[in-house]
């Protein structure tokens, strides 16, 4: 994976072969910030990237400049990887090593964009559990957005508050805004 944009633009980033991970394609992250891109100043929000694996969406909102970046996982191999280049890269990254259902039930902690990107198998109730979650929570800031990833096979459109979906190769963006 690589990092897109900002001061680490280029930088290239090994995970380990071992994680259960699936990382956001170059193509479809580059498409996501381009949209984000034009709706916040990277430098002046906080994120919350859930499900996080690599950490290479977190990674894309360090090297443009986010200081307060949380990443969600439930995999000891992930959050120590993510700690790794947090550390590497003088990034300000939170890891909480949690189911991510478990963190959202008892989480304060309120973001201006959180993103999540589950394995693509996951049960439908549960890609919904996520948007009720997080609304049900208060877990955005006012002018929010909770951007979740997922295969076009998965629908969540009849979901509140939908806002829009972008697709790029096999993968969907679903974006929800308060």
């Amino acid at each position: 994976m690589r990092i897109i944009s900002g001061k680490y633009k280029s930088r290239r980033i090994m995970a380990p072969n071992k994680l259960p991970v699936r990382p956001t394609t170059d193509m479809a992250k580059e498409a996501l910030f381009n949209i984000l891109n034009n709706q916040y100043y990277f430098d002046e929000i906080a994120v919350l990237d859930l499900f996080s694996g690599t950490g290479n969406i977190t990674y894309e909102f360090g090297s443009r400049g986010t200081t307060k970046l949380t990443s969600v996982d439930a995999d000891f191999g992930c959050v120590q990887f993510i700690n790794k280049i947090s550390t590497e890269l003088g990034f300000n990254i939170t890891t909480i090593k949690s189911d991510v259902f478990s963190f959202l039930e008892k989480t304060k902690i309120q973001s201006d964009i959180i993103f999540a990107d589950p394995p693509y198998d996951l049960a439908q109730e549960d890609f919904e559990r996520i948007v009720e979650l997080v609304f049900k929570n208060k877990l955005l800031i006012e002018g929010g957005v909770l951007v979740i990833e997922h295969a076009k096979q998965t629908d969540l459109s009849h979901l509140r508050p939908f806002d829009n979906k972008r697709k790029y190769g096999g993968s969907v963006f679903s974006f929800f805004k308060i």
